[in-house]
């Protein structure tokens, strides 16, 4: 794995276990479309990766058929569930300590932007 590459894994991870433990959200919301647009994955290997990254809540059956079909990387579903349990911790603590109004405005324009985003790829 590149340097590049796995420095990106863990920004994303980290980003993703923040926003975890700040709001509550599945890091699907984030890994999947920046192991897309960052990383140049493609939709069902983004999927199948987010899916290793969530293996022990989303069970190992959905996983398998991704891993069988060959969409699954495991090295950056390992790299990115190691700094999801970071970020999570980071993101707990951080939202304890900010207040819940300012806390709102974060997730609502996180979702908005993310909606953008999205929206934009798609009329592309």
């Amino acid at each position: 794995m590149a340097l590049p590459t796995l420095f990106l894994l863990i920004a994303i991870g980290l980003a993703a276990g923040v926003a975890s433990g700040m709001f509550g959200i599945g890091s699907g919301i984030m890994i999947v479309p920046a192991l897309i647009y960052l990383l140049d994955y493609s939709r069902e290997m983004a999927t199948g990766t987010s899916l290793a990254v969530l293996l022990p809540p989303v069970g190992i059956a959905a996983v398998l058929v991704f891993y069988r079909h060959g969409h699954v990387d495991v090295r950056a579903a390992l790299v990115l569930a190691l700094c999801l349990l970071l970020g999570g911790g980071i993101g707990a603590q951080l939202s304890h300590e900010l207040n819940p109004h300012l806390m709102k405005l974060l997730f609502g324009s996180f979702v908005t932007a993310v909606g953008f985003f999205i929206l934009y790829d798609a009329f592309r």
